[in-house]
């Protein structure tokens, strides 16, 4: 009787040890893969092909090869994210507040699809002016692209709502929500029509005193000394670019991709579209840089993942840009991208070459004198 009672009592000590020590297992488990740290970890994402995405009316469609852009995959860290993330030679990892600088991730992903938007606008004015077709540049609205804490529109307007009206006035271009509020006053309230996903609102945010809240959350005065009345929130214009040519007209749609950094290959491929013949000359063409409506190639990050992304889809060229010293392209320090893609694809083994480009006129002279590809 006695063995039969220590028995059942050891029984019951290990289950309730066994299952203490599986809850525990669960919690360390779950911690070590779900729980974020506050890094973000980048990694190589992927090399697409840009005809797919770019459409010129009337283009030329001839295209051996094929321009790719090349993307990077981010995303929050776990813990074991983070140590996989150490272990391998071809991921990055970035303090979470070095990324978002401040903003919310709703602000950074808004800012990211609107930089996009606007690479494609440069884009397409330096694969307009390679090719000598003369356009116009038209604004086709205005979005939200911060709120603040503290100042009337926030939690009301959200990053990436198109403002459609203000005072019911149609808004086209930033300096239309100036000219409606310019006569209004402080703790008047004004109805703001928005397009936020496919759906309008309307929403009622009182003015104040922008200049007024500057001073109590401790912000430099305006120097004027003029009140500034309105909403306290910053915007971005969406550009029409459109070609004297009405045959010309060059639309592209990148689905979710976001970021600036592909402008360089969509300005090559609207390029090869907009002018006879093939300039991929049958070749793979891989590449990142940002660029401006004058074709100046820029420094981009990520480029030791965007040189992994383009080798797996076999490119046989990688355009990188060149590598620029502080205060080139507004830059706050020397950024080495020409070479680090050099170095990461010598790391890697790979065949393709590597590319250093300043400017689009670069690259398509480049090109122009490959022999085609066998």
């Amino acid at each position: 009787m006695i063995d039969s009672r220590r028995r059942e009592h050891t029984k019951r000590i290990w289950t309730r040890g066994f299952l203490s020590s599986f809850l525990i297992t669960l919690a360390l488990a779950y911690a070590f893969y779900f729980i974020p740290v506050p890094y973000y970890i980048y990694k190589p994402g992927t090399a697409e092909e840009l005809k797919p995405m770019v459409q010129v009316a009337g283009g030329d469609e001839e295209e051996k090869g094929a321009f790719m852009l090349t993307t990077v995959s981010m995303g929050r860290s776990s813990i074991f994210s983070y140590i996989a993330a150490k272990l391998s030679s071809n991921a990055e990892i970035r303090k979470k507040q070095d990324v978002l600088r401040g903003s919310s991730e709703e602000e950074y992903s808004t800012r990211q699809e609107y930089v996009m938007l606007d690479s494609q606008s440069s884009s397409i004015q330096a694969a307009y002016k390679q090719a000598g077709i003369p356009f116009t540049i038209d604004s086709r609205g205005v979005i939200v692209m911060q709120t603040v804490k503290g100042y009337p529109a926030y939690d009301i307007l959200h990053p990436g709502d198109q403002i459609l009206q203000v005072g019911g006035k149609p808004i086209v271009k930033h300096e239309d929500i100036l000219t409606e509020l310019k006569p209004r006053k402080a703790d008047e309230t004004v109805e703001v029509t928005v397009k936020r996903g496919k759906t309008e609102k309307k929403l009622a945010i009182t003015l104040k005193d922008l200049s007024a809240i500057d001073k109590e959350n401790g912000k430099e005065p305006d120097p004027s000394g003029v009140s500034r009345i309105g909403f306290g929130i910053s915007t971005a214009e969406l550009l029409e670019i459109a070609p004297s040519q009405g045959d010309k007209k060059v639309t592209i749609d990148a689905g979710e991709i976001g970021g600036p950094s592909a402008g360089l290959l969509f300005s090559l491929e609207i390029f090869n579209q907009l002018t006879p013949g093939d300039l991929s000359k049958g070749y793979r063409i891989a590449g990142t840089g940002t660029i401006d409506p004058g074709g100046n190639v820029c420094s981009i990050g990520g480029i030791r993942q965007k040189i992994v992304a383009a080798d797996r889809e076999k490119a046989d060229i990688f355009f990188a840009p060149a590598d620029r010293k502080k205060g080139e392209c507004n830059l706050a320090a020397d950024v080495p991208n020409a070479s680090d893609a050099a170095d990461q694809a010598k790391k890697i083994g790979t065949g393709m070459k590597v590319v250093p480009i300043a400017t689009m006129d670069e690259a398509v002279r480049y090109l122009e004198g490959l022999k085609p590809k066998t």
